[in-house]
């Protein structure tokens, strides 16, 4: 009888006893420790395993968990005489900064004190041994106070590590988990400068000038930048989404899903579970689904987007949803299904992100909403180049995601902008321009991050618009823009998959010169004026549209003010 499915369980022990559905990943226990490394990084997506697998190693080597061999009975790693001598005989600390979502610097360091007492309050037995001196028990009640100095939370690990080493006569394992949980809301709340003055002193003390530190084991999603917060860690093993090194100990492979399916009934699901979850790749190894929603497909036997609908997608829309016009052109291509080609540093630079699109890749990369196809990474380092990958979206879970985000940007205005495409098809000037300056008025600035003599950008806009149009019209129609077509490169080209009942439309956007046009009607025709004079149309008629099937518009811009005129 297949076991049950328990969802949300990060505890090792509470999967073990309460006897529920588990992948055996006690493998990477070995490969983790025989390796030597001495602090390991290890990047993954979120719900991936990360803190079930570090509770695992926790209780694994941790002596809070001596003669506790019963919890890796039946698995790979208890079949290894070597490491059940092992089992239990290290002193550890384990602490996660996975819910540190502030939105101060003030009461993030608040949040990570609080992290940090309860380590001192959980091992304060060490407080009353004879193994500290005087001053370390000033240090250790200092600790336990309600605001401990800054110098003193900078240091605290290094200190408890050491307290631990003179107690247990053995150094200490440290893990920490979801280490950059607190970075990516530092960047979107603008306290990234002094998060990482912090993060830094506590990571060096930590991680590199230790001598009680036995191993060191962190995990993200992202590889923060070295210079950033790692700039004194050249002890560090980063192990990212391209690394070989790990890369089936975290999300199921194709045969573990399988054989789930298998064990559940569910034998006849394989190629819909693998178009929904599967395109995780992991270095060389590819087929790795992502495990959270497998889980709950197991559980409730749905198909819908259970890892993409969690929380974390709130940087991501950002970051693409402020792009610029080449940004949002190139997730136009994903969209329609293209590869996009980039050259990308998989270190994360968040200070960089308003302003490198490469970096945004990055982090899509890193979050697991773009998959690596394919990259050219030793030929561009020995040209001193970044690597360049070839990126796709990584399954049909997460285009949804993406689809219903770019709905989301035009909120409860979804119906209308439903009647707007449907007046657009039906050449209703009146309703489109109805539409439009009513969506500018309450959306321009939601897009709108830049500066112009104009007063606005509206570039990003037309490009969250024409993502839109991708959203609600790919069904029937192939959506482009900004491509080579006649003597130039249109706006956007809305092309029908059935020529013989669709019509075609071009759009073409311009912002109102005060110096070449009298008004906002003279700026829309000149945009109409281009459409023939470039001859957008060839590539339409080319492929056998009837001329007088392919629908023009001129869109006029001046601040939140738009005009639409047909031709």
């Amino acid at each position: 009888m297949a076991k049950n499915v328990a969802i949300g369980i990060q505890n090792f022990e509470d999967i073990i006893k309460g006897k529920y559905f588990y992948i055996d990943k006690t493998d990477f226990i070995k490969e983790w420790w025989d390796s030597g490394d001495s602090v390991t990084l290890i990047t993954r997506p979120r719900r991936f395993g990360k803190t079930l697998n570090m509770s695992m190693v926790e209780q694994f080597f941790s002596v809070d968990y001596a003669d506790r061999g019963d919890l890796f009975e039946g698995l790979s790693i208890w079949e290894n005489e070597e490491y059940r001598q092992i089992q239990g005989t290290y002193p550890v600390i384990f602490l996660s900064f996975a819910r540190i979502k502030e939105s101060k610097f003030s009461l993030t360091k608040e949040k990570i004190s609080e992290i940090l007492i309860d380590l001192y309050i959980k091992h304060s037995y060490l407080r009353e041994s004879d193994v500290l001196t005087e001053a370390d028990r000033l240090f250790y009640a200092r600790m336990m106070s309600e605001t401990p100095r800054e110098s003193d939370l900078t240091s605290s690990l290094h200190k408890l590590s050491d307290y631990m080493y003179r107690y247990y006569g053995k150094k200490t394992i440290i893990i920490l988990d979801e280490y950059d949980t607190p970075m990516q809301e530092a960047y979107i709340n603008g306290y990234w400068d002094e998060l990482v003055s912090f993060t830094r002193s506590l990571f060096n003390s930590t991680f590199k000038t230790n001598p009680y530190l036995e191993r060191g084991l962190m995990t993200g999603i992202t590889r923060i930048s070295k210079e950033s917060i790692f700039s004194d860690l050249n002890n560090l093993e980063v192990i990212t989404t391209t690394s070989d090194k790990y890369a089936t100990c975290f999300g199921f492979t194709e045969n573990e899903v399988f054989h789930a399916l298998d064990e559940y009934d569910l034998s006849d699901e394989k190629e819909s579970v693998k178009a929904w979850y599967d395109g995780f790749t992991f270095g060389k190894y590819q087929d790795i689904y992502n495990p959270w929603s497998v889980l709950n497909f197991l559980d409730k036997n749905q198909y819908t987007t259970y890892w993409a609908n969690t929380s974390g997608n709130r940087l991501i829309g950002k970051l693409i949803r402020e792009g610029n016009s080449e940004i949002k052109e190139q997730f136009s291509d994903l969209l329609s299904g293209n590869v996009l080609r980039v050259p990308i540093d998989e270190q994360i630079v968040y200070n960089q992100l308003d302003e490198s699109q490469n970096a945004i890749w990055a982090l899509l990369v890193a979050s697991g909403y773009l998959k690596v196809m394919r990259y050219d990474r030793l030929e561009m380092l020995e040209r001193g180049e970044k690597a360049c990958y070839e990126l796709k979206i990584t399954n049909y879970e997460v285009e949804l995601m993406f689809e219903s985000m770019v709905s989301g940007w035009f909120g409860t205005k979804e119906m209308e902008y439903n009647a707007f495409i449907k007046a657009m098809l039906q050449k209703d000037k009146k309703a489109m321009n109805a539409y439009m300056n009513r969506i500018c008025l309450s959306l321009f600035s939601y897009f709108d991050t830049g500066n112009r003599p104009s007063g606005s950008e509206p570039e990003r806009f037309y490009h969250g618009f024409v993502l839109g149009l991708m959203v609600d019209m790919q069904k029937d129609y192939i959506i482009t823009s900004n491509r080579e077509s006649g003597f130039g490169r249109y706006d956007v080209m809305i092309e029908p998959k059935n020529p013989q009942k669709d019509v075609a439309v071009i759009i073409e956007f311009k912002v109102h010169d005060t110096e070449d046009e009298k008004d906002l009607q003279d700026t829309a025709l000149a945009a109409l004026q281009q459409i023939e004079d470039k001859k957008y149309a060839t590539i339409l008629e080319n492929k056998g549209v009837p001329a007088d099937r392919i629908y023009r518009y001129g869109f006029a811009f001046e601040g939140k003010n738009v005009l639409i005129a047909v031709g």
